[in-house]
């Protein structure tokens, strides 16, 4: 027998996050489990434990993915009103490209990589260079954040969704919210 093609391929985390969104895709944030992610792998359960601690920590790295994409989407601004509205429309895509998507943001713990100041760092680091105080930036992210992510839950709730939309433009009201909390910031 071959055994190079009896062999599942090498197992990484990029590969397991990958299959765990397809497994979200398909089965939502109920379905997502650690024993029916490895048999998509063609591993046994043991064999992630290598890659991710936990359940937890794989929620948190796919979390992590989702804001990556909102974050690269993000085109350069002038100023920071401008990439905080580009932002807030980033995020509500990144959340809506995936099944379950925004509840998987709300709920996974964040991956601990970098120290929490770094982190802070790092995410506040686009508006501190459009002359934000770090703590500008990250208060006014935060706003965003729970803006996008509370009207991307809201737009995924499938029955209020499907009454509501008969009554409003779901993306015209998203936008008149998102302008409103931007144009509220002070500094």
């Amino acid at each position: 027998m071959d055994m190079a093609r009896s062999q599942p391929a090498l197992l990484d985390r990029d590969r397991l996050v990958a299959a765990a969104f397809a497994l979200l895709e398909e089965d939502g944030l109920e379905g997502l489990s650690m024993r029916p992610l490895a048999s998509r792998l063609g591993v046994q359960a043991p064999a992630l434990y290598w890659h991710v601690a936990d359940k937890s920590e794989l929620l948190g790295l796919m979390a992590k993915a989702i804001y990556a994409v909102a974050y690269a989407s993000v085109p350069a601004a002038a100023d920071w009103r401008n990439w905080l509205l580009a932002f807030g429309r980033a995020l509500r895509t990144a959340f809506a490209s995936h099944r379950d998507g925004a509840r998987l943001c709300a709920t996974a713990r964040a991956p601990r990589a970098l120290s929490i100041a770094d982190h802070a760092q790092t995410i506040a680091a686009p508006l501190v260079a459009l002359h934000l105080t770090e703590q500008q930036a990250l208060s006014f992210q935060a706003s965003v954040i729970s803006f996008a992510l509370g009207w991307a839950s809201f737009e995924a709730n499938g029955p209020m969704h499907d009454y509501l939309d008969e009554m409003l433009d779901f993306d015209a009201s998203f936008e008149i919210g998102l302008q409103a909390l931007v144009r509220g910031f002070a500094i």
